[in-house]
Formats: C-alpha cells, sequence, structure tokens
C-alpha cells in the first residue's frame, strides 16, 4: 500500500498493521488539513512498550485464571465448594472440528461486513455495536473485578444474596429465560462497569477504551480453553493462513477496518508526553493477537500443571516467544511501514518454541497427547463467582466471546495498528 492507501484496520478479524497517519481512539483518520502528526522518539518507544505491557497482562493471568477454573466436567452445578454454581459457567471448549472450521467462517463474516457497511449507513450499525459491546464490555468488566471485590469488600457490610427470575409459560411448560442470582459485592462491580460502560459510550476515551479491551482480552483467555495441543495448532495454523490472505491478498480487510468503531483494541497515545491524557493519535494493537496466542499459552500452562514437575517450562518459554513475535512485528512495520499481518510472527514463535523445547525434553509425545478436558484440579477455587444469567454473568460473556469467536465479529479478532512515520 502506498502512504495514502494506508488505513487503520479496525475490523474484528484483522491482525495487524501499520498506518501512516494520526487516528482517533476508534481508527479513524484525524488528520491535520495542513500536517500529519509526527510522532517522537520518545512517545513512539512509550506507545509500543505500554502496548508490549497491555499484552502480557491477559496473557498472563488470564493463564493462571484458566488453571484454576477448569474445565472438568465433573465439576457441576452442585459442586459449590469449588466455586462453580451452575454447568454453565464451565469455560468454552474449542474442538479441532471448531478450530477448522473457524478460518472459513470468519472468512464468509468478514465478507459479509463488508456487504453490510456498503449498503447501510454506518452510523446506525456502529450505534448498534456500540449497544451491544456496552453490554457486553460491562459484563466482562464486572467479571475480571469480582475477585479484587471479594478480597477489599468490607466485612462489616452485609452482602446480601438477590435472584431476579423470569419464567414463561406455567406448570410442567414453564420455562426459564432469566435467572439472575447475584450479591451485593456483584452488585458493586456492576454498578463501577456500568459507569465505565457510560463513560466510553458518551466520551469514547482512550482509557475506558482499555479497560474494556483488557476485560475481553483477559475473560477470552481465561474462558476459552483449547482441548489439546493439535487443536491449538489447527488454530492458530488456519489464521495465520487467514491473516496473510486478507492483509495481502485484497482490500476487504481494510474497507471494514475503517468502518468499525467498537473498543476491541488496546490503544496508547504517542502524543501523550506532549499533550496527556487528552493525546489523540494512539499505537493500537488488537485483541486476537493477545487472546488467540493467549489460549494456546494457557493451554500449554495446563500441561505443566498435568506433568505434575512443579515446573511451568512450556509456559515461560510461549510466553517469552510471544514477547518475540509482538516485538518482532512493531520492529518489521516501524522499520518498512507497511501493514504486516501480526500472526505471521507470533503463530511460529508461540507454536515452534515449545515444541523446540518439549524435543529437547524428549516430552514431546506427552504433549500432543495431552486432552486438556481430562485434567481435574479438585479443590482449584475459581478466582469469582458471579451473578447468572441462566449460569452467570462470567459465563454469558464467555459465550457471548465464544459465538463472536464462531462468527469472526468478536473483539478477539483485532490489527495490531501502531502509528508512526
Amino acid at each position: 500500500m502506498s502512504e495514502a492507501e494506508q488505513v487503520p484496520a479496525s475490523a474484528p478479524e484483522a491482525a495487524s498493521a501499520v498506518i501512516l497517519n494520526a487516528t482517533d481512539s476508534n481508527g479513524t483518520e484525524a488528520l491535520n488539513a495542513t500536517a500529519k502528526f509526527v510522532a517522537t522518539p520518545e512517545g513512539t518507544a512509550l506507545a509500543y512498550g505500554s502496548l508490549v505491557f497491555m499484552a502480557l497482562l491477559p496473557i498472563f493471568f488470564g493463564a493462571l485464571r484458566s488453571v484454576t477454573c477448569s474445565k472438568s466436567k465433573e465439576l457441576g452445578e452442585n459442586d459449590y465448594h469449588s466455586g462453580f454454581r451452575n454447568s454453565a459457567d464451565m469455560p468454552e471448549t474449542i474442538t479441532s472440528r471448531d478450530a477448522a472450521r473457524f478460518p472459513i467462517i470468519a472468512s464468509c463474516t468478514l465478507f459479509g461486513l463488508y456487504l453490510f457497511f456498503k449498503v447501510f449507513s454506518q452510523e446506525y450499525i456502529n450505534l448498534l455495536l456500540s449497544v451491544y459491546f456496552f453490554v457486553l464490555g460491562v459484563l466482562a468488566l464486572s467479571h475480571t473485578m469480582s475477585p479484587l471485590m471479594s478480597r477489599i469488600f468490607p466485612v462489616s457490610l452485609p452482602n446480601k444474596q438477590y435472584q431476579l427470575l423470569f419464567t414463561q409459560g406455567s406448570g410442567e411448560s414453564k420455562e426459564e429465560i432469566v435467572n439472575y442470582e447475584f450479591d451485593t459485592k456483584n452488585l458493586v462491580c456492576l454498578c463501577i462497569s456500568s459507569v465505565v460502560g457510560v463513560w466510553y459510550l458518551l466520551k469514547k476515551h482512550w482509557i475506558a477504551n482499555n479497560l474494556f479491551g483488557l476485560a475481553f482480552a483477559l475473560n477470552g483467555v481465561e474462558l476459552l480453553h483449547l482441548n489439546n495441543v493439535s487443536t491449538g495448532c489447527i488454530l492458530l495454523g488456519g489464521l495465520f493462513v487467514y491473516d496473510v490472505f486478507w492483509v495481502f491478498g485484497t482490500n476487504v480487510m481494510v474497507t471494514v477496518a475503517k468502518s468499525f468503531e467498537a473498543p476491541i483494541k488496546l490503544v496508547f497515545p504517542q502524543d501523550l508526553l506532549e499533550k496527556g491524557l487528552e493525546a489523540n493519535n494512539f499505537a493500537m494493537l488488537g485483541l486476537g493477537d493477545i487472546v488467540i496466542p493467549g489460549i494456546f499459552i494457557a493451554l500449554l500452562l495446563r500441561f505443566d500443571v498435568s506433568l505434575k514437575k512443579n515446573s511451568r517450562t512450556y509456559f515461560y518459554s510461549s510466553f517469552l516467544a510471544y514477547i518475540f513475535g509482538l516485538g518482532l512485528t512493531i520492529f518489521v512495520m516501524h522499520t518498512f511501514k507497511h501493514a504486516q499481518p501480526a500472526l505471521l510472527y507470533l503463530v511460529p514463535a508461540c507454536v515452534g518454541f515449545p515444541v523446540i523445547v518439549a524435543l529437547f525434553k524428549g516430552e514431546l509425545t506427552e504433549m500432543f497427547s495431552y486432552e486438556s478436558s481430562e485434567e481435574v484440579l479438585p479443590g482449584s477455587p475459581r478466582l469469582t463467582s458471579f451473578p447468572t444469567v441462566s449460569g452467570s454473568p462470567a459465563s454469558l460473556a464467555s459465550s457471548m466471546d465464544a459465538v463472536c469467536l464462531a462468527t469472526g465479529s468478536s473483539p478477539l479478532r483485532r490489527r495490531l495498528q501502531p502509528t508512526s512515520l
């Protein structure tokens, strides 16, 4: 692409891109009529470093939480000591069949969004998206906050239990529509999250955007589980091809990117040192480049746990591989000033490093024969217990994320969009 053609790639399916003009917090162009924004070396380094740091937080803590919220189906709704109130609270499991179908479904969805934005008004579409992500963001942020709230909530205050129940029909034909269970702690989390949501809707501030983005990413890594390493390789391999094709092969992704506005990326201003919190020229990192490798890294942590060797070799090797791959992506984009699919670098690093370690340790067969669904961690308390809508808002947010993954219209497939000159 030429300089004039390089635009922010903010489509949900996008992976990474360099843009050579200033952008606002939603990835839309914000060019001055007479001059383009020129980032200082300090501002660029601060923005890139902050994006990498923010990307590592949900992967690290989401992986730890994925262990404690273990996916064993044996922990049913009667197993209250583990923190699971309901089987709907279980993580969503991605099978090899799901992984193989995802790039195809995502491609169809991407092209569908392209046609949708061509036919309908962008303003109304983004209004609907804002409402949708407001609801999803409040649920995700509430789930993320609840472990902290459980620790800081004053013991002197009563923690009352509530239930909101809606049913349809009567007698034997009665059907639950909504079963919403919550307590005072959960209510406080929902209120705080709603304030952040209203802030985002009204101001679209980059800090509110990042709070939602981090919550989406952490929930995705925690609650979306690959069932084995082979499935992870299928998913990452398919998305590797998908990214390369849609970034280099067509302009569909760029067109959708220019039209799509949602808190489905992490942003950091390159002019923060000059303008403070009112800065508006952003480097951006898509959530897909966090969650997709992140769920594979979380799987390797669970594999480490299953070995019962009191070591986290595969987790740390894949975690370091992610840092290397993301750093390489940023370096290539900053050097060549051209859009690059981040998974082009992240997939070989995140898969290759652990495989090399397994070959060196003679555990390659064990790695690929490990089934995550068989790992039971008795007595591992979940880090959160949260209100339920036919399960819980935690599981609802997870289920919505899973549906979005299957359709390609989720906060989990975004592009890395650092802005530089």
